[in-house]
């Protein structure tokens, strides 16, 4: 019988396990597809990778990309997101003021408009017996990411876990173990003192 791995560390592995259904709880390496762990069902979510993030923008870059893509082909062509250049920087600047402007909550149920494009970030749940809208609401992309380092300055500031929709960050979270003798206060106080959200919009 293995030992239980009760620090932060090992509690972040099993909800990032929990969620995404991979036993692995080490971040898998960008681009690389894992399949969900048999002996954990999953929750339906993507194991991020912090490597993944934009700090510039504050979005997991592959995973809006994968989505916006996968279910608007011909906004994805027209806006030129398939290269890394000038017109994807301008439509990513375009959804990070946005976000600052209207909040990441509703950016996500309104989409945004750049030029003469609207682009849809999210698809609400399906109303019974509507397929299509089922189909839809199947295409988002839910993950998590464990030490997602967000600062662009080189301190290498990390948050334990973030939660994100279709590559935008919707949750983060500092985790505290009791058995180390922290509590969420220690949690609210780390937020206070080391989250500026003007440094990675942490």
């Amino acid at each position: 019988m293995s030992a239980t791995d009760t620090s932060e560390k090992g509690l972040e592995a099993l909800i990032a396990t929990f969620l995404a259904g991979i036993q692995d709880s080490a971040a898998p390496n960008a681009g690389v597809v894992l399949e969900p762990g048999g002996d954990y069902g999953g929750a339906g979510y993507l194991l991020g990778d912090t490597r993944d993030y934009d700090r510039d923008h504050a979005v997991d870059l592959p995973r809006l990309l994968d989505f916006i893509q996968s279910t608007q082909p011909k906004a994805f062509e027209q806006l030129g997101l398939a290269v890394a250049g000038p017109k994807r920087r301008q439509y990513l600047a375009r959804l990070q003021g946005e976000i600052a402007k209207r909040g990441v909550v509703d950016v996500l149920r309104k989409g945004v408009q750049h030029l003469a494009v609207s682009v849809e970030l999210f698809y609400g749940a399906p109303s019974p017996g509507n397929p299509r809208a089922l189909q839809r609401f199947n295409a988002n992309l839910f993950s998590i990411t464990r030490q997602l380092r967000y600062s662009k300055d080189g301190s290498q500031l990390a948050l334990d876990l973030v939660l994100f929709v279709n590559g935008l960050p919707v949750a983060t979270f500092e985790v505290k173990n009791r058995l180390t003798k922290q509590t969420v206060e220690d949690a609210v106080q780390q937020y206070k003192r080391d989250r500026d959200p003007r440094n990675g919009k942490a």
